[in-house]
């Protein structure tokens, strides 16, 4: 049995000040280009070294995840290595977000199911994550070129990184939908309808929602509805998306479809919002207990109030 509770207006992961400076990753971004990927990504351990002895609630918040998803006390160097992937996916967004995809090996699990029902130029919402790179999407363009991609998200939190990373690729800025403004929807809606492919991170929100619970790696957790509605009435069908740092210059991008709406009436829209998120749930566990240096929520998901 769900439980629908209402959000505090600003949740903890937005009241949780960001440890980013645009000025330094400004200089990682110029250092990533001029050295090379292999070359600066030295500098990352450093990075991670020092968010491992200083980052306070946010490492403490990684232990507790990890001890969930491994099963098994999380020791010392479990917390660097998912500081470390933490760090390599943000550093891999320069060459991603530069179309440097030749840097890297990227697999590709379920595209032809998501290919099917593109057939025809129909739009498709894609739920993610903070799992891994929603930025390794953007590499799908080398195998389907009139591919369009854009990301409906909460632009308060990493505020200086995005600013950082559009002036990596100015281009990027036309495929952002800002939500919690009055015509979100309606964007949405228009790039659903030229066929695009819109993804949004449904496992936290910003801002009053109202939340479900869900029992998420053995304890109850909330997630927002908002993104629920959204697929009810944009009625497009939904998959699961997630992009999985495997190490070193690997990746794979795994889709799964968890709930068409555009063959579900108004009588069984309630039921098929729950399934939604039941499968959802299930698809991030799945990936949590498979990946778990991959799911990059820095605070106590838990105990939110």
């Amino acid at each position: 049995m769900s439980q629908q509770t209402d959000a505090p207006a600003s949740p903890q992961w937005m009241r949780q000040q960001e440890r980013g400076s645009r000025f330094w990753l400004r200089i990682m971004s110029a250092l990533s280009c001029w050295l090379g990927r292999p070359c600066s990504r030295l500098v990352l351990y450093g990075i991670a070294m020092y968010f491992v002895l200083f980052g306070g609630k946010a490492v403490q918040a990684s232990r507790r995840y990890l001890e969930r998803s491994l099963g098994r006390p999380a020791r010392w160097r479990d917390v660097y290595r998912h500081v470390l992937s933490f760090a390599s996916t943000i550093h891999d967004r320069v060459y991603l977000l530069r179309d440097r995809f030749d840097v890297f090996e990227i697999d590709l699990s379920g595209a032809e199911a998501l290919h099917r029902h593109q057939e025809g130029g129909q739009g498709l919402l894609l739920f993610g994550a903070h799992l891994g790179s929603f930025e390794v999407l953007r590499a799908m363009a080398r195998f389907r070129p009139d591919m369009q991609v854009s990301m409906a998200m909460y632009p308060e939190n990493a505020r200086q990184i995005n600013q950082a990373l559009h002036a990596i690729n100015p281009a990027l800025a036309p495929d952002i939908i800002p939500l919690g403004t009055m015509d979100a929807m309606l964007k949405v809606h228009a790039r659903l309808e030229e066929g695009a492919l819109v993804g949004i991170l449904a496992d936290r929100a910003a801002g009053p929602d109202e939340y479900l619970s869900r029992m998420l790696l053995g304890a109850p957790a909330r997630f927002p509805s908002g993104p629920l509605r959204m697929a009810a009435m944009l009625k497009q069908p939904v998959y699961f998306m997630a992009g999985i740092y495997l190490g070193g210059n690997r990746y794979r991008v795994h889709f799964e479809l968890l709930e068409d709406f555009s063959t579900v009436g108004r009588a069984r829209r309630e039921a098929a919002m729950q399934s939604l998120l039941d499968k959802y749930v299930a698809a991030l566990e799945r990936h949590c207990r498979a990946y778990p240096y991959n799911w990059f929520n820095f605070y106590d998901f838990w105990d939110e109030s």
